[in-house]
């Protein structure tokens, strides 16, 4: 019935804005107090497959209720069908030979969608910032959280397992699976990155192993297999074209968090963000209900957006809501080159919230806290409470592990009716309290237009005064005005997650309530997750990751939980009393401040003064990454090399261990000399020791792949032809080195100085020969070691032509089949033209100075021809040339 003060209002008002509010508050009351609607029956027909045209005979994925039963009316009906069973489905087919518009016909069959959609990859190659998900304090706060132990699958193509970042942790690597894109590989480094390259292949959960798996089958993975491996998070990070229904690949994914309670899937939500839903409730609503894959539907699992390094969400960024209204994605995250990435970064988040847990309670945690714990920690972005476009919002790591570590969550199980209390103590000061409600809700019918099984309520109540507070919960209506309008609290019988916020709460004891609403497939476990947002904190630069010198336009990050307010940034080199302003007036609810840092190496800190509040960053480096050099790599012994760095009192070098990059030594000097059992290591970096403080370590070095050799990076005539034998030598270092001579081959084999020079410090030489032989001749460097062993270059060859006008031709006569070669003089170039007997023109090409130029016989018959040189100074000189 309307209410009192709508029927007051009924006398005053035209009967058309009259008609509008009764409408409107009707519709409130339907949604919000009249949760238990009857339920459609499941359409049996994925939307695609029910559009016009649509009907050929592809390959069908078939849900029946009797395999049996359906193998015998698929054999009368339609006798040239093939039907295979899908591997781990129980009564699940890929049927071929006909359409599904005639398989519905059948009465087991249950549902029916397209098979063999092409997944691909959702991203373009972009930069990481790990800071902008505070995944960074992780790694400076808390070391000990590496993902260690941990196991994470990639799903997709597969990925380079040569890659250093990963060695020593990839489960079951192919080695002769082919390296179909760089995609699988840039998703596990976000994920599990050793940092072995550079300290920017670190990731997220830098010491997890890594299982592949493959995407060409869009099903659910072997559960038991992903048990025996370990794997407790899945990333998929690709789509197929938009879908927004509750398809067979859903219910899979839904039906195996059941099966498996601490597997987490995540999933990239798409770079589709303007694209409209094809089909379904939301059809023809631009930017709205565009996931890319029906999988992405699923309840149990996460799907994440993607923002740029501000926490704005990409305009491409796919959104929400589920097919049946349902909040989708539940996080966004960043990520330069698309959904992609910030589903990778938040696969590697989940793999520390799991050892969090692990090492507060033991064991790993189930999905549902891991889906409740980032989700409530979640930093709030575009419209307030949760929506349709950011979920939950910017997934925060550091909130997230500091919850499971302070124990913040609690867990039970519920039936209908059932309703479970939990007493909070919210502390003086407390700028936000926050609580959401998760769980793993069973698998529905595929096709169903509401997939919500197990239906449980949360309520925040505060015993003192009686008041209780909703969670928010969207209006999930089919128009693209109800879809953007904010959170109301209201009871939310969609979504198995919930979440209800408190802005500036009193002192006191809380309780938080859950009750079973409707739970038909009971009890039903839960999980709930809680904290208190409150104060003003450093996030960016830190311990673990400091600032490039000079790098301009990097961001510094603080979390801020108040009023709206402002404050003083300052900073100072560590050690100095002076304390410079960078801005004397910075909002602090922007939680970001761009600053170009000063172009010196050293230690540093920041701070914010508000009032008489004060805080100061982690002591960090500004620093230019320390580039090592291999200035040589011989069998006894490698050098390796860096600059000097003002105030640096040490160098630490870094070799490669089973691993990872481990401390080799530590040198006051600049210079490292390698014995040959730690050159076998093979990969090395450096990083400056500044005040007792270890600084950045630069760029991994290969000692095979550095191109320098044993002493000789290069050595190379300077002309192939010539009337002066010349050579550019070029050494990586002349440490040890005390003699350089030139060698040419004698007529006997052996090698003769024919120049000797003492060594110093120029490590780039011109070597000459002064009395050169005339025609063809090979040459070679000889260095001569302090402990008297001795190194030699590459053999080079040159031509010596004496005489302007030469031209030196060979072999003569030259087999059919094998190049003949024309040596000009220096300096020359020429037209070449091959004639046969008869007089007609077989070649005519030029020959370009300094080239000996080669002229095919392959396709000439033995006998004789003229071979014509018009040389560019002006004379032509004509030879015979015998073909055998």
């Amino acid at each position: 019935m309307p209410t009192a003060p709508l029927r007051r209002a009924a006398r005053f008002l035209p009967f058309a804005l009259l008609f509008t509010l009764l409408s409107a508050a009707l519709s409130f009351q339907v949604e919000a107090q009249s949760p238990v609607r009857p339920v459609p029956t499941p359409a049996r027909m994925a939307p695609e497959l029910r559009r016009p045209g649509s009907s050929g005979l592809r390959a069908l994925r078939v849900s029946v209720s009797n395999e049996t039963a359906f193998r015998q009316w698929l054999g009368r009906s339609h006798p040239g069908a093939v039907a295979e069973a899908e591997p781990r489905q129980p009564n699940m087919l890929r049927v071929r030979g006909v359409g599904a518009a005639a398989l519905v016909e059948s009465p087991s069959v249950l549902f029916v969608q397209s098979a063999d959609r092409k997944a691909r990859p959702e991203r373009e190659l972009g930069g990481l910032d790990l800071g902008a998900n505070k995944v960074t304090a992780v790694h400076a706060r808390y070391p000990t959280l590496t993902g260690q132990g941990l196991t994470v699958s990639v799903k997709e193509s597969p990925l380079d397992i040569a890659d250093l970042d990963f060695k020593g942790r990839l489960l079951e690597a192919d080695p002769l699976a082919s390296l179909l894109n760089p995609h699988a590989t840039i998703m596990a480094t976000i994920i599990a990155g050793g940092g072995n390259t550079s300290p920017d292949g670190r990731g997220v959960a830098w010491q997890a192993r890594i299982a592949q798996s493959s995407y060409d089958n869009l099903l659910p993975d072997d559960g038991a297999l992903l048990a025996a491996r370990g794997v407790s998070v899945q990333n998929h990070s690709y789509g197929v074209e938009v879908e927004n229904f509750y398809g067979l690949e859903a219910r899979a994914y839904d039906q195996q968090a059941r099966q498996y309670p601490t597997l987490l899937h995540v999933f990239s939500s798409g770079n589709s963000g303007p694209r409209p839903a094809p089909a379904g409730s939301y059809a023809g609503l631009d930017s709205v209900a565009n996931l890319t894959g029906e999988f992405k539907n699923a309840k149990n699992s996460l799907s994440v957006g993607v923002t740029d390094a501000l926490g704005v969400v990409n305009p491409f960024s796919s959104r929400g809501p589920a097919a049946d209204g349902r909040v989708k994605p539940e996080l966004v995250a960043f990520g330069d080159g698309g959904s992609s990435d910030a589903a990778a970064l938040v696969s590697g988040i989940s793999l520390l919230v799991q050892q969090a847990h692990q090492q507060r309670r033991g064991t790993l945690p189930g999905a549902a806290l891991v889906r409740a714990t980032l989700l409530n920690s979640a930093d709030d972005v575009g419209r307030p409470q949760v929506d349709f476009v950011a979920g939950y919002g910017q997934a925060d790591a550091l909130g997230a592990v500091q919850t499971m570590l302070d124990g913040r969550f609690m867990e039970s199980t519920a039936t209908t009716g059932q309703e479970r209390v939990f007493s909070v103590t919210v502390p003086a000061g407390v700028h936000r309290l926050k609580i959401t409600l998760a769980w793993t809700d069973p698998e529905a019918a595929a096709g169903t237009a509401t997939a919500l099984i197990n239906d449980l309520d949360l309520t925040l109540r505060r015993p003192a005064t009686n008041q209780n507070w909703l969670p928010w919960t969207l209006s999930a209506y089919p128009h693209r005005d109800s879809l953007a309008r904010p959170a109301r609290r209201r009871p939310n019988h969609r979504d198995n997650a919930e979440q209800i916020t408190l802005d500036t709460p009193v002192a006191g004891t809380y309780e938080l309530r859950v009750r079973g609403f409707a739970v038909p497939q009971g009890p039903q476990a839960f999980s709930v997750a809680y904290e208190f947002e409150t104060g003003l904190s450093w996030v960016a630069p830190n311990k673990a990751r400091g600032l490039e010198a000079a790098g301009a336009g990097q961001l510094l990050r603080w979390q801020w939980a108040g009023p709206a307010t402002t404050a003083r940034l300052e900073y100072k080199p560590a050690g100095q009393p002076v304390w410079a302003v960078l801005s004397p007036s910075v909002n602090l609810a922007d939680k970001l401040y761009r600053w170009t840092a000063p172009d010196a190496t050293q230690p540093g800190q920041l701070r914010l003064v508000a009032g008489t509040t004060t805080v100061v960053s982690d002591t960090f480096f500004v620093a230019r990454p320390l580039a090592l050099t291999v200035a040589y790599s011989c069998p006894q012994e490698a050098l390796l090399t860096w600059r000097r760095v003002p105030g640096a009192t040490q160098y630490r070098v870094y070799a490669l261990g089973a691993t990872m990059l481990m401390p080799l030594r530590s040198v006051a000097d600049t210079v490292l000399v390698l014995t040959a059992s730690e050159a076998a290591a093979r990969y090395f970096a450096v990083a400056p020791v500044i005040g007792g403080r270890v600084g950045m370590r630069g760029p991994t070095q290969d000692l095979e792949q550095a191109g320098n050799g044993c002493y000789v990076r290069t050595f190379l005539p300077r002309q192939l032809v010539t009337d002066t034998v010349q050579f550019d030598l070029t050494l990586g270092s002349t440490f040890r080195v005390q003699t350089i001579a030139l060698q040419r081959r004698r007529p006997d084999g052996n090698f003769e100085d024919v120049q000797l020079l003492n060594a110093g410090a120029a490590t780039s030489l011109v070597l000459i020969d002064p009395d050169p032989v005339t025609g063809y001749a090979q040459y070679r460097a000889r260095l001569r070691l302090d402990n008297g062993s001795e190194v030699y270059s590459q053999p080079e060859r040159v031509f010596r032509v004496t005489d302007a006008a030469a031209v030196l031709i060979y072999p003569v006569p030259v087999v059919a089949g094998e190049p003949l070669r024309i040596v000009l003089p220096p300096n020359e170039t020429a037209k070449v033209r091959l004639f046969d007997m008869m007089g007609r023109l077989l070649r005519n090409e030029v020959a370009e100075v300094g080239i000996i130029k080669r002229i095919a016989t392959d396709a000439l018959r033995p006998g004789t021809y003229l071979l014509r040189i018009r040389l560019h100074s002006g004379p032509e000189i004509t030879r015979r040339v015998m073909v055998l």
